[in-house]
């Protein structure tokens, strides 16, 4: 498992190899030789307690940064007025529902959409 970082000094892309957004924010920061660790969300999920990290890393709840197009919105029970914790919870247990590339540094995140946003971080 890959850790979120603890300073500044260290990048990780919350990352879907199989999505173009994320491969091309991974190809930016590759361009201007930035070390980023990946952690694959699909496979190595965020805990709970790192998706309310994250949210506070962001500075967003976490309605602006939910995939509610995904087939897991339904099946979570999840409704577009649902609150902040169900959200969580819901991301918790079905990781596909977190937008991504999700870049984060120190105490900073952002979300990669579009993918130039994560040079906002450097």
């Amino acid at each position: 498992m890959i850790a979120l970082p603890a300073s500044d000094a260290e990048f990780v892309l919350l990352h879907n190899p199989r999505c173009s957004k994320s491969r091309a924010a991974r190809a930016l920061l590759e361009e201007r030789g930035v070390a980023v660790r990946e952690r694959s969300y699909l496979e190595d999920p965020l805990t709970l307690a790192e998706l309310r990290d994250l949210a506070a890393r962001l500075g967003e709840p976490p309605s602006r940064w939910l995939r509610r197009g995904e087939a897991a919105f339904h099946e979570a029970g999840l409704s577009p007025d649902a609150d902040d914790a169900a959200i969580l919870a819901a991301m918790a247990d079905h990781p596909i529902l977190i937008e991504r590339p999700i870049l984060v540094r120190g105490a900073r995140a952002v979300v990669g959409r579009p993918p130039e946003r994560v040079l906002e971080l450097l």
